[in-house]
């Protein structure tokens, strides 16, 4: 009897001690059934920081710490293909992996989807073919354990009827999301210039979203001052005046949109990081690499457009992690 009991207490300790060896994954991995909330949806109000994280760079290319002064991170991007099926592009991180990061640094991650806008004209203008994608966006986020969806369509446009069939595409996408209690967000263009790209975004579009990123970069020749600047403070308060005012677009839905990254008048891009591994101020705003002049927005700009989404908006966003500096030098550690 004594025997029996001494092999029972050493299978304890052994079931005890391969416990403490098992690799603890956030919320579920592995799980085969997901269960529906029962509670309504709540939409979260809070001052967004959020920045991208493209499936084309690797976790050692981030300065990971950054992450803690994020509250989103957005991995992109899954694209839908003809058929409908969807696609991520070509990863160098496991989407299990780019989770689990942003989750231990309390983030909420979420997966951004585009692609070719022919396809998405076909697929959402089919009342079949559009609730079948909306299916399957939906049940990659929840096996994925992402916490919400991001739409990066560039862009949907009025004059092919994407304005209607758009919004009623992110309108039953909407619906579905958030009754698994997911969040539906959009980056859509700075809206400067009329015409049927800003019109392609409708008011239902809108209203479907927890919140919207506005693109106030890339915007060479919006701001008179500085006419070689792709995205000037100037710009910044234009392209929230447009989407607030002109747009209908509600303050606690706005997210302005920031660059870690330089541009040249011709429209040349260089990291922020690689612009001042190659001389340049972090608290300035044009550099010279050779005969090229790039304008960034540097440290004191960063702040000062926080300090304007403050007021203004109810978020801020970097394209993307990869691109800003590390330790003291970060974009997105300065935006505070």
């Amino acid at each position: 009897m004594k025997r029996f009991f001494l092999l029972g207490v050493a299978a304890l300790m052994m079931l005890a001690s391969c416990q403490k060896d098992i690799a603890q994954v956030p919320d579920g991995y592995g799980a085969k059934e997901f269960v529906k909330p029962s509670t309504p949806y709540v939409a979260d109000k809070s001052f967004k920081r959020v920045a991208y994280f493209p499936a084309y760079r690797a976790i050692s290319d981030i300065d990971t710490t950054s992450l803690d002064h994020l509250t989103h991170v957005i991995f992109s991007f899954l694209k839908p293909r003809a058929d409908g099926v969807l696609v991520l592009d070509d990863s160098r991180e496991s989407v299990k992996n780019v989770v689990a990061l942003a989750k231990r640094h309390k983030c909420k991650i979420v997966i951004a989807l585009n692609g070719d806008s022919k396809i998405y004209t076909t697929l959402i203008s089919n009342p079949t073919t559009r609730k079948a994608l909306v299916q399957s966006i939906v049940n990659y986020a929840i096996q994925n354990q992402f916490d919400g969806v991001d739409m990066d369509w560039e862009y949907p446009n009025a004059t092919k009827g994407n304005d209607v069939t758009f919004g009623v595409f992110m309108q039953e996408l909407s619906t579905e999301l958030h009754s698994w209690h997911k969040t539906l967000s959009m980056a859509v263009t700075a809206g400067i210039f009329a015409g049927p790209v800003k019109d392609g975004i409708n008011q239902a579009a809108i209203d479907a979203c927890d919140f919207v990123n506005l693109m106030a970069y890339d915007g060479i020749g919006t701001d008179a001052a500085r006419p070689n600047d792709h995205s000037s403070y100037a710009m910044a308060e234009r392209v929230l005046n447009i989407w607030l005012t002109d747009k209908n677009l509600p303050k606690e839905k706005a997210v302005l949109g920031l660059p870690a990254y330089g541009k040249t008048a011709g429209n040349t891009a260089m990291a922020f990081k690689d612009l001042l591994k190659a001389g340049a101020d972090k608290n300035g705003s044009e550099f010279t690499v050779g005969t090229s002049t790039y304008y960034y927005n540097g440290i004191p700009t960063i702040k000062q457009k926080f300090a304007l989404a403050q007021t203004s908006a109810n978020g801020i966003m970097f394209w993307e992690l990869a691109q800003d500096a590390v330790g003291e030098n970060s974009l997105v550690k300065a935006a505070k």
